[in-house]
């Protein structure tokens, strides 16, 4: 089974790193700083590790693979929640009813066969209301990635071809807008 062989290829700890050159691009944008390019107070550019397991997710998502943390603006299903999403895999579903008398290990079984980034990152399954509280480790773990030079960020003002709101005849203020960008950076995790 493919499951099978891909938790047997990751029973010995394997290092390495990923060089990611950025040019032009915002690799990684801080929703509290105007979503500008993350950076160290150093000036350093950084793409967090949840950024990058957002991207790896994404990318076997595409391939195929089933996904447990799917984003909003990804998700192939229609679960609002991972709660939601959980609760559809009947067989789990009705192991984890069974509360603190569930088989967690048929849990951790049930979850890493169906979904690639449990088997691989890890996940809680921890919900309000449940006498159940499930931790599993992946054996992969992800580090931010910093620029090997400290990098220069470019915000040009953009506009919208369309309001946002109805009922304007003219472009409104909220067509107005800011993007900013990473002129050039070459990131990686050091080990």
């Amino acid at each position: 089974k493919k499951e099978e062989y891909f938790m047997e290829t990751l029973t010995n700890k394997i290092d390495f790193a990923v060089v990611v050159t950025v040019k032009n691009a915002n690799p990684n944008g801080d929703p509290l700083n105007g979503n500008m390019p993350r950076t160290t107070y150093e000036g350093f550019g950084e793409i967090s590790d949840v950024c990058i397991k957002r991207k790896i997710r994404n990318r076997l998502q595409d391939m195929g693979e089933c996904i447990f943390v799917q984003s909003d603006d990804n998700k192939i299903d229609d679960y609002d929640s991972l709660r939601s999403r959980a609760a559809g895999y009947t067989e789990l579903e009705e192991e984890m009813k069974k509360g603190k008398k569930a088989n967690k290990q048929k849990c951790i079984e049930l979850s890493c066969n169906k979904w690639i980034d449990v088997r691989s990152f890890g996940q809680v399954f921890a919900f309000k209301g449940s006498d159940l509280s499930l931790g599993i480790r992946g054996p992969v773990s992800i580090h931010p990635a910093f620029s090997i030079d400290e990098v220069d960020i470019t915000s040009i003002q953009i506009t919208k071809s369309v309001n946002g709101e109805p009922g304007l005849d003219s472009k409104a203020s909220d067509t107005m807008g800011t993007k900013h960008r990473v002129d050039f950076g070459v990131y990686l995790r050091t080990l």
